[in-house]
């Protein structure tokens, strides 16, 4: 998996390295040399930072694969005594490692059946010829996708689909405004159906994650559900998606009115017949995971962790068997499965050293005096600018979670009301296509990089003002 595709030359990597094994070195020594510092933070939190860091550096840099540098964090937090083995392991095989295992097999399941290729059929022959519809139609289908699987693989099944209609209509890349649209339309569509549901990414469910710690961690009696967090997502998403449709076209117009056939499309839906046997078992399986996943709002054990894996358990059952275990494993995406594992676990850490609180008094106590409606803003900006130097979702979301929440503990309100800019903003990677979802279709060529900053700084700022109007509307009622 490419992150960050700007690191390139080999001598800036090393002197990155460098520089940070340098300061992270330091930061392990200042008890020693400076011991009144830890009036301040503790032994263990400054430990932490050097960790972060280091770890921070080799995914931006790449120096390491990413699965092995997310091991290099487990072994370092016993190593340099931040946490002991046992809760170092113990927090990398969180609920969240599962759920994301669980989401990879699903995934690969309905791609294996056919149902990707049958549902985007579907759209295209009800969506016509027109350019403008046609380009819409592929965004929703990606979106709604996305808010059941992982952007990535959404992306990728609607990518591959958006490149069979390029290549039909002779689009050259680079040089269709058409081709930018669908292109750029598509990543967009898979990080903004993404938060319809907490299942809709791993990042979603790694945020609940770490307020669930942070709860536990304060003794807070405060839960975010599934169907709470679809209250705030699926109005998001409703309004958000024709917003970019809308200025996706607006920045990039087609420069053809219509694109394809629908007798073809009809054809092939035609030729795949009726729904097989295997599709209608996935579509059981998948709506009766989203029923329970509702229903675990009222009951505690319906995890969504719990239900994902589930419902990937089942179809491997006899009688069921929609996919076999080589099958499966090819789908799942081993280097960010590891990378979530290990990112929980400094996340985890950076709440009990408390390493989360010193950030917030040390660069955030200015703003605890602000209005309520300028801070969940300010936050979510600092969320979205955030993905330009470090474009690794799960990361932006351990960094930022836990002193947040802590912010708001020290400003007396309600965590949820800071927290959930955070976990929603954090799938909002497209100033510049440098997190993995706009990474997959930027190297195919159908635009530059500097083509998705226009769209991207309307729709990001769209997105915060919309987030923040729902949050102060609808967080009071919810919680």
């Amino acid at each position: 998996m490419r992150i960050f595709s700007g690191w390139t030359n080999n001598s800036n990597k090393y002197l990155a390295v460098i520089l940070s094994f340098i300061v992270s070195a330091t930061l392990c020594l200042i008890p020693v040399i400076f011991p009144r510092f830890l009036n301040n933070i503790s032994y263990e939190a400054l430990n932490l930072a050097a960790i972060f860091l280091l770890t921070l550096t080799f995914w931006v840099t790449e120096i390491l694969p990413i699965a092995i540098t997310a091991l290099l964090a487990i072994i370092l937090l016993p190593l340099l005594q931040v946490t002991d083995t046992r809760e170092a392991f113990a927090a990398f095989m969180s609920p969240v490692f599962f759920f994301v295992i669980a989401m990879y097999i699903i995934a690969g399941v309905i791609k294996e059946v056919g149902l990707d290729k049958r549902f985007a059929l579907f759209l295209l022959a009800k969506a016509g010829t027109r350019s403008t519809h046609v380009l819409f139609a592929m965004m929703l289908g990606t979106a709604l996708l996305s808010s059941i699987m992982s952007d990535v693989p959404a992306c990728a099944i609607f990518m591959a689909i958006g490149i069979g209609i390029l290549n039909k209509a002779k689009v050259v890349p680079g040089q269709s405004q058409f081709g930018k649209a669908l292109m750029m339309g598509i990543p967009i569509a898979a990080l903004i159906g993404g938060i319809a549901t907490p299942a809709g990414s791993s990042i979603n469910v790694l945020a609940l994650d770490l307020f669930a710690s942070f709860s536990e961690q304060h003794q807070l009696d405060i839960h975010i559900s599934f169907l709470q967090w679809m209250a705030l997502g699926v109005p998001m998403v409703i309004i958000l998606l024709p917003l970019a449709w809308w200025v996706l076209l607006r920045c990039y117009p087609p420069e053809f009115d219509t694109v394809g056939s629908v007798n073809d499309n009809k054809a092939e839906l035609q030729v795949l017949g009726s729904l097989s046997n295997k599709e209608w078992k996935t579509l059981v399986i998948i709506v009766t995971m989203m029923a329970l996943w509702v229903a675990g709002s009222w009951f505690k054990q319906l995890n969504v962790s719990i239900v994902a894996l589930a419902g990937a358990i089942i179809m491997f059952m006899p009688g069921i068997q929609l996919i076999s275990w080589e099958k499966a494993e090819r789908h799942i995406g081993w280097d960010t499965l590891l990378m979530i594992g290990g990112v929980t676990a400094l996340g985890r850490a950076s709440i009990e050293t408390g390493l989360a609180e010193w950030l917030v008094q040390s660069t955030m106590g200015g703003i605890m005096s602000w209005p309520l409606f300028w801070v969940i803003p300010m936050i979510s900006l600092l969320t979205v600018l955030i993905h330009l130097p470090l474009p690794i979702a799960p990361v932006v979301n351990v960094v930022l979670i836990p002193p947040i929440a802590i912010l708001a503990m020290s400003m007396d309100i309600n965590p949820v009301l800071l927290v959930l800019p955070v976990a929603f903003t954090a799938s909002c990677a497209f100033l510049l296509p440098l997190d993995a979802v706009p990474l997959l279709t930027f190297s195919k060529g159908y635009y530059r990089m500097f083509d998705m900053l226009l769209p991207g700084i309307i729709i990001s700022l769209a997105w915060i003002v919309m987030m923040t109007i729902l949050i102060l509307s609808l967080v009071p009622l919810l919680y």
